[in-house]
């Protein structure tokens, strides 16, 4: 399995349409043209000192403490808690249920969303805890960039990333939530998603994303972010 390392003369091809950084947990900000959106806003007793970011969205995919550090965000941002459609800035976004725990089990509500901006259409997972159903599945189609926990803990673990992966065939998978040297969880370490998927070696981690829909690749491609120190 390849990373898809944007330097050179690929790096020179893509119009920075959409750019995207890891703020570290479940937190990243994604700026486009049109509007800065930040997921799941998280607090330093994380781990990760985010600082005070500016955003004109924040999506909120949980009411977990980890997830809704709002004072961390600078601005007046719609911020969107739930399941349904939302538009803003050009932005469309779509909040799925993702209700249920482990093995069908209720469990903390969660939403996933599906943020559309740039002709690219990203899927934040959230605090997911299971595998997405057909009918979630349905809901989260056709997606060009995932980001999904593969650290276990409260949300999905490499196995299970692994499957949500087969299931929504994105086209770019961006990992989060696993061990990390300022992460103060008790998390899987990214290497043994990795190992799942099939890398014969560790992925260097990158400082950003940049991407529009023409650079995306034809074949499945992790991409991994270091977060922001």
């Amino acid at each position: 399995m390849l990373t898809l390392l944007l330097t050179g003369h690929l790096r020179h091809a893509i119009l920075l349409a959409m750019e995207l950084i890891w703020l570290g947990s479940f937190c990243f900000r994604i700026r486009s043209r049109e509007a800065t959106i930040l997921t799941d806003p998280t607090p330093k007793s994380s781990g990760y000192a985010t600082g005070k970011v500016t955003a004109d969205i924040v999506t909120v995919s949980s009411d977990h403490p980890g997830s809704t550090n709002l004072s961390a965000v600078s601005g007046s941002p719609l911020v969107i808690w739930g399941p349904g459609e939302y538009e803003s800035a050009q932005v469309l976004i779509t909040g799925v249920a993702t209700e249920r725990g482990r093995d069908g089990e209720k469990g903390p509500t969660n939403t996933s969303y599906v943020i559309e901006t740039e002709n690219l259409r990203v899927c934040h997972l959230g605090r997911i805890q299971h595998v997405p159903t057909s009918d979630e599945v349905e809901e989260m189609s056709n997606i060009d960039l995932l980001l999904v926990p593969v650290g276990g803990g409260c949300a999905l673990d490499a196995a299970q990333a692994e499957e949500t992966i087969t299931l929504l065939e994105p086209k770019l998978i961006v990992p989060m939530h696993y061990a990390t040297s300022a992460s103060t969880e008790k998390l899987d370490p990214l290497e043994r998603f990795l190992r799942e998927r099939g890398s014969a070696a560790a992925l260097e981690p990158q400082p950003r994303l940049s991407v529009n829909h023409s650079s995306l690749p034809h074949e499945p491609e992790v991409f991994v972010l270091d977060y922001k120190r």
